[in-house]
């Protein structure tokens, strides 16, 4: 018994030694046969194409009602509300434009307006000292060179002054029923999260956004983008987790994503508030915004 105490240590020193090795060669073993996880293959663009269209049917569906948010009852007046909405939102432009067509109704009263006095009706638009200049030059124009009407095709309406291909396919797509794309800076902010072009020059992006859909949709889905970059894709703070298009956005996560919080983000009628027009389609959903001072 004595001889062989001291040989049961000796012993279970050796075989502990195997132990510890196929402890460690376990994982050894395991790193060496694991395989690289795949990254994700990149979406190919057919199916890009193919997921922009379902965004636009989805839109669809939700903004149904989707127009042009200035008030106007003629071409003139489309246009020069257009060339008045740069720098500042469309309620504004909305909110300063009846008292501008009561003083000029025409492009002729409008060619012959003194400047200050024009300024100080559109003081409230902002840059109105060079909106005044555009809007008294575009208006000569068209008492000089189209007998007092607005042309109805692009490359006539971008030679009048203050007036860019943003603001001719505006007036083209709404008041003469041309199918245009509209890229102001909701449509080029949603197109570029969504993955449909990373393209900033805005003549970029819509002859992107031009090869996707068919030449019918142009017009109603600037609207329906712009609505919802106004309403839900804001550009701070997007509210995601009230987005009806969230599966299909490659973005999701960028803004708010609880449900709670984001419907308080919503804006306009999908918040329940006013529009940006006074005078808003018959279809349309939410509250006529105020008049000029009226709140």
């Amino acid at each position: 018994m004595s001889s062989s105490t001291p040989a049961e240590p000796a012993k279970s020193a050796k075989s502990a030694k195997p132990v510890k090795r196929a402890a460690s060669a376990a994982p050894a073993k395991a790193a060496r046969t694991a395989k690289p996880a795949k990254a994700p293959k990149p979406e190919s663009h057919l199916a890009m194409v193919r997921r922009a269209r379902r965004i636009n049917r989805e839109l669809a569906e939700v903004y149904p009602y989707a127009h042009p948010e200035l008030d106007f009852r003629n071409p003139f007046e489309l246009l020069v509300a257009t060339v008045l909405s740069a720098q500042t939102t469309d309620l504004r432009v909305n909110q300063t434009t009846p008292a501008l067509f009561a003083a000029y109704p025409t492009p002729e009263d409008m060619a012959a307006a003194v400047p200050e006095e024009m300024e100080e009706i559109i003081r409230p638009t902002g840059f109105f000292r060079a909106k005044t200049k555009s809007l008294i030059g575009l208006s000569a124009a068209l008492r000089d060179e189209f007998g007092g009407e607005v042309p109805g095709r692009l490359e006539d309406l971008v030679k009048l002054p203050g007036v860019g291909r943003k603001t001719a396919n505006v007036v083209l797509g709404n008041a003469f029923g041309v199918p245009g794309i509209t890229v102001d800076t909701h449509f080029g902010r949603l197109v570029r999260r969504w993955k449909w072009t990373d393209e900033e020059d805005p003549v970029k992006v819509e002859a992107v956004v031009a090869g996707i859909f068919p030449k019918s949709e142009w017009t109603m889905l600037s609207h329906r983008v712009v609505f919802h970059g106004r309403r839900i894709c804001h550009a701070r703070k997007p509210a995601c987790g009230a987005c009806p298009i969230a599966p299909l956005c490659p973005s999701y996560g960028e803004g708010e994503t609880d449900p709670e919080k984001a419907r308080k983000l919503l804006k306009y009628e999908m918040g329940g508030y006013p529009g940006q027009r006074l005078s808003p389609p018959a279809d349309y959903p939410g509250k006529p915004a105020p008049a000029l001072g009226a709140g």
